[in-house]
């Protein structure tokens, strides 16, 4: 019979898909955890995963088990805040996944704000160009650009915000005037690799009337850091601006676009107030920083 921590192990396991990955959650040495592995398989005379090349995947019987798991998880997770929720201050490790133009301009300041109040509360940011996995816990909430549109999710609108185009005033000096979106194939203009792009919210350079892009990378800080060296015209997020004032909107008035961010989280974790409290704090923090990274760009 398996107890708790067995059932740790392979979840993380699971999760990561191996044995390296699961021992960096579970601070243990991988072999360890293969040790681990092989004893729950020999007590329920069950193999739970095909081992490869590739890593380990679950096989059907793990896929059972993996339910049966998650719900062990979640009871486990439910009794520690029945248990600790006496105290009025949030505690305990939350993990946030999220596109790194909001890792980078946003969540700093309003995580940093959240835990000045709630001094036992521990965040890591995982800021990657990328959809996060929740089902595979790689956090326990994330920010994303668009609902998902398939898995047991929920979803939370946040709020809208807005993006233009850029360049610094350094980079306009030197180049010719823009004052139409045709001028803009007579400049330098920067932004996603195309078949890099993760969202199709993200897929703006068309609309932003930029047939081609002569620097682009996956990630939104590489290409706000070579707008703010004078490499080319951007579209820029208006909440980044307030942080390199040497930058400047472009044809404001005739290309301006509007996305929105949501919160997603696992459906099971509404049941865990810990993480509803933080949630609402996060929304709220995020509707509040943009209005106000917006009104000073």
């Amino acid at each position: 019979m398996a107890d708790w921590d067995d059932l740790r192990v392979f979840l993380a396991v699971a999760r990561t898909e191996s044995l390296s990955g699961a021992g960096r959650l579970l601070k243990l040495d991988p072999a360890t955890v293969g040790r681990r592995i092989a004893k729950l398989e020999e007590a329920m005379t069950v193999r739970l995963f095909n081992r490869s090349a590739q890593g380990y995947a679950l096989t059907g019987e793990g896929q059972r088990l993996l339910v049966h798991a998650g719900r062990a998880e979640q009871a486990v997770a439910e009794a520690m805040e029945e248990v600790g929720s006496e105290g009025p201050g949030l505690t305990g490790q939350i993990r946030i996944g999220a596109p790194d133009g909001s890792a980078n301009y946003l969540l700093p300041q309003i995580v940093a704000e959240i835990c000045a109040d709630h001094p036992g509360l521990e965040v890591q940011i995982v800021a990657q160009p990328r959809v996060f996995n929740l089902s595979k816990r790689e956090a326990d909430m994330a920010i994303a650009v668009s609902p998902p549109a398939a898995g047991h999710l929920t979803v939370q609108r946040l709020t809208d915000y807005k993006l233009h185009l850029a360049a610094s005033k350094a980079y306009l000096d030197r180049h010719p005037p823009i004052t139409s979106v045709a001028d803009l194939k007579r400049h330098r203009t920067i932004g996603y690799i195309q078949d890099l792009i993760f969202d199709k919210e993200l897929d703006y350079q068309s609309e932003a009337g930029m047939e081609d892009v002569t620097l682009a990378s996956n990630s939104v800080s590489v290409q706000f850091n070579w707008v703010r060296t004078g490499a080319g015209i951007a579209v820029v997020h208006d909440f980044a601006l307030p942080a390199a004032p040497d930058l400047v909107k472009v044809l404001a008035d005739k290309v301006s676009l509007t996305r929105s961010f949501y919160l997603i989280r696992h459906p099971d974790d509404r049941r865990v107030e810990r993480l509803n409290r933080f949630a609402e704090l996060l929304a709220q923090g995020v509707r509040r920083e943009v209005a106000r990274l917006e009104a000073l760009a």
